[in-house]
């Protein structure tokens, strides 16, 4: 295992509770609601209380090579990330140029995002995903081409598989500052290969795969209190090079011991993004 680039030891933390999942041999499968509706899933949760690290001391000695994770200040010229018509013309540009930036890829294709409010009420009236409470990773070994495959035509995928590609998500706050259910992260340096478990997700007309992740007590996880809608969180969730660098990272949810008990609802969105790079 890698050097980590800080120590726990300096940084202020919170007990907390993440759900893994018990690897028992049964392959976990989470069935997807339609929008606004709760997911279901089938699976043996662990509930585990952690330490989990405040990272902003450290933000500047993170990357996504070697921890899965970086800490940008990165402003939006986005004024309603309800209007599906800022995303696209305003913050997919934005996104491309930060994830462009952060990776040194030559390309990068936006193709998806997701909305997501702790709040009942409003996800239900705007269709809207809740924050996902479970530990997990977005792409596995078959997913990741798969959806290059889905996304690109046949000749221009079959090109661009042979080469490297990353997924990086890009998490930001849409309303003000984060004060409950922020989004943790364990470090990638202290996940082990096996630590992944793969989980189907099963929609109505086609079935995915992910990561769940069971518990290993050398799990290093940090967040970042209190971010507001001009800071992102970018968390690599595959790379094909198996030369040592972070491949990939686990993430979750959490209920924060220190939330004040007025605090607003989480409001977040995260736009899914491939990096393509020349060789």
């Amino acid at each position: 295992m890698a050097m980590p680039a800080y120590d726990n030891e300096d940084l202020p933390f919170v007990n907390a509770s993440v759900n893994y999942v018990v690897d028992n041999g049964i392959r976990p499968v989470t069935y997807i609601a339609e929008m606004g509706e709760s997911n279901r899933r089938d699976e043996t949760p662990d509930h585990r209380t952690v330490p989990i690290y405040n990272a902003r001391p450290v933000a500047d000695r993170l990357t996504l090579d070697q921890n899965g994770f970086a800490f940008l200040r990165q402003e939006t010229g986005v004024t309603d990330f309800l209007d599906s018509a800022q995303i696209e013309s305003i913050y997919n540009p934005e996104v491309e140029k930060i994830v462009a930036a952060a990776t040194g890829a030559s390309r990068v294709l936006v193709f998806d995002h997701t909305l997501r409010v702790a709040d009942e009420a409003t996800r239900t009236s705007k269709k809207l995903r809740e924050p996902v409470r479970v530990v997990h990773n977005d792409y596995t070994d078959l997913s990741g081409p798969q959806r290059v495959r889905d996304l690109l035509p046949h000749d221009e995928a079959e090109a661009a598989l042979k080469k490297r590609y990353v997924y990086v998500n890009v998490w930001r706050s849409i309303s003000g500052t984060v004060e409950e259910a922020p989004l943790g992260i364990c470090d990638a340096q202290s996940l082990a290969e096996d630590d992944m478990i793969l989980m189907d997700l099963k929609y109505k007309d086609r079935v995915g795969e992910i990561h769940r992740t069971r518990y290993n007590p050398d799990h290093r996880w940090v967040y970042f209190p209190q971010m507001t809608p001009d800071e992102v969180i970018l968390l690599k969730c595959y790379d094909t090079e198996r030369d040592g660098r972070a491949r990939w990272t686990a993430h979750t949810a959490f209920d924060d011991p220190t939330s004040p008990p007025n605090a607003s609802p989480r409001q977040s969105i995260e736009t899914r993004t491939i990096a393509f790079y020349d060789d």
